[in-house]
């Protein structure tokens, strides 16, 4: 019998295919402090400039405001009344207090939509604000405001130094322009000196030349009482007599030489001004007194008075009156210097102009 063919196994045929690649281990290597990227070059030097600029820019537009509104509210509120003066002018603070706080929440939410559109929108907004509030500060009107800040902020002594700075310009405003212009003109032979005395003494020559000014007119001579030359020197200390000499490179100075008078005369006054203390009144009365009867610091002690204003009413015309005389001389050597003309002073805003202009000496106190 035939048995079935069993069935037949189909040849296996393994095909050979690539090896599947094995995955190369991912290997971590640190990289170096060079390998790192680097920020642009100048760009954190940029970004610190920008800022600079806008804190800048604000914050000189914010203390110039500070100062005028306080100086206009001490102006409008001025006086002892408490509902007057004394309550508004506390609200008026106040509301200014409040008032910097919204603006610097809006400048805030403002720069951050600057920013979106350029970086350098800000700063230039910031040191625009500056620029208008600067021109406004060059204005005559911005002197008044700021006197009336100096005067709330320096109280007492301050009240002390306008009054004595409006006799300067009340005697000024009295002169006769004609007669001051002809003694300008014949300054002109001695102002070389002076600017020379004045540098080598650290002093403003408009100061030498109000001296000169008030002692002889610009015109040398022998006094009666026994003053020589173009200051009118009379007794002089020796240690300074000593220093004059020094910087002229003589054993003694002749009072009668223009150049030594004038070197005498500033040495004089450095003295005198340092003995009070840079007090510009006090130094120009005891300039004016000297030595005699122990001087001017005896004199105050004497009658228990401690600046120009308490000594005034002791002295007679003449010295009460020197350092006024002074200063309204050297204001008009100051104003021919910058303006190249007297201006009358009640003219136009001409008072306004000489205000902001100031008197010489004086400037070291702004």
């Amino acid at each position: 019998m035939n048995k079935p063919a069993a069935p037949r196994k189909r040849a296996s045929v393994k095909l050979e295919t690539a090896p599947k690649p094995k995955p190369k281990p991912r290997t971590t290597r640190k990289t170096s402090k060079k390998e790192l990227p680097k920020p642009p070059v100048g760009s954190f030097k940029h970004r610190l400039l920008m800022i600079g600029l806008e804190v800048l820019g604000l914050a000189i537009t914010a203390v110039s405001a500070v100062m005028i509104l306080l100086g206009y509210s001490a102006g409008w509120f001025s006086g002892t009344r408490f509902f007057t003066s004394l309550l508004p002018f506390a609200i008026g603070v106040l509301a200014l207090i409040v008032a910097a706080a919204v603006l610097l929440i809006g400048w805030w939410k403002l720069r951050k939509w600057l920013q979106g559109r350029a970086a350098i929108l800000a700063p230039i907004l910031a040191l625009s604000f500056a620029l208008v509030i600067g021109w406004f500060v060059l204005q005559n009107h911005f002197a008044q405001a700021f006197g009336h800040f100096r005067m709330l902020v320096g109280g007492k002594q301050e009240a002390s130094r306008v009054t004595l700075a409006h006799q300067v310009y009340a005697a000024y405003r009295r002169y006769d322009t004609a007669q001051l212009l002809q003694m300008v003109n014949r300054a002109e032979t001695y102002n070389p000196a002076i600017v020379e005395a004045a540098k080598v003494f650290d002093i403003d020559p408009n100061l030498l030349q109000g001296i000169a000014a008030t002692e002889s007119s610009f015109l040398p001579r022998d006094s009666r009482d026994g003053g020589h030359g173009l200051f009118q020197i009379t007794q002089v200390p020796k240690a300074v007599m000593a220093q004059a000499g020094k910087q002229l490179e003589v054993s003694k100075p002749s009072v009668l030489d223009p150049r030594h008078n004038a070197f005498i005369a500033a040495a004089t006054l450095k003295y005198y001004l340092t003995e009070m203390h840079n007090d510009l009144f006090l130094g120009l009365l005891a300039y004016n007194i000297g030595p005699a009867n122990g001087g001017l610091r005896f004199i105050m002690q004497q009658y228990g008075a401690i600046d120009f204003v308490t000594i005034q009413p002791y002295l007679q015309q003449l010295p009460r009156d020197y350092p006024i005389r002074v200063l309204s001389h050297a204001l008009a050597f100051r104003l021919w210097k910058i303006e190249g003309k007297l201006p009358v002073y009640e003219e136009g805003d001409n008072a306004m102009r000489i205000q902001r202009i100031g008197i010489p000496g004086l400037q070291a106190e702004l």
